[in-house]
């Protein structure tokens, strides 16, 4: 199954194409310093994959440990909010360290039997994110020669050619 790409992106010639979404961000900020209407440009990613890098091995005492830690955010939110109503200062320092305490508490327990739970199954923490192979600037066919022009300074700028 052949995808197009939208009419608004299939119109828009390459002006210029980057290995890392970093040169292309830096790309449109030199044509923005320029004074290029960047709003006629845009960023493509292209043959994108999705890379999960591994952190470590999951253990129980991982899995409590950091659900004590998303409990006490959210028991302090909790404490927070309900101070709002508490009548004197010293209810709102109690009411939030309280919320604290309770949100860590069964954080760790729900985190713990989470994985317990789990029967074995994913037994390591990970983080995931889109990447693609490469990343194109496109502008609008009427701004393309020029933005093809101040890339082109650009590129002489970061090889040292005057």
């Amino acid at each position: 199954m052949t995808q197009h790409p939208p009419a608004e992106v299939a119109d828009r010639p390459v002006v210029g194409s980057y290995p890392t979404y970093t040169g292309a961000q830096r790309a449109v900020d030199f044509l923005s310093d320029s004074k290029f209407p960047v709003e006629c440009t845009a960023i493509i990613g292209s043959d994108l994959r999705m890379v999960e890098t591994v952190l470590g091995r999951l253990t129980r005492g991982r899995a409590a440990l950091a659900g004590a830690g998303t409990g006490a955010w959210f028991g302090l939110l909790i404490g927070l909010l309900l101070s709002v109503f508490a009548a004197g200062n010293h209810h709102v320092l109690v009411l939030m360290l309280s919320g604290l305490a309770y949100g860590a508490v069964f954080g760790a327990v729900f985190g713990f039997a989470g994985h317990a739970l789990s029967g074995g199954h994913r037994d390591f923490s990970s983080r995931s994110q889109i990447v693609a192979a490469r990343y194109d600037v496109v502008a609008d066919a009427e701004v393309a020669e020029e933005a093809k022009n101040l890339l082109i300074k650009l590129t002489w700028r970061e090889d040292g050619v005057h």
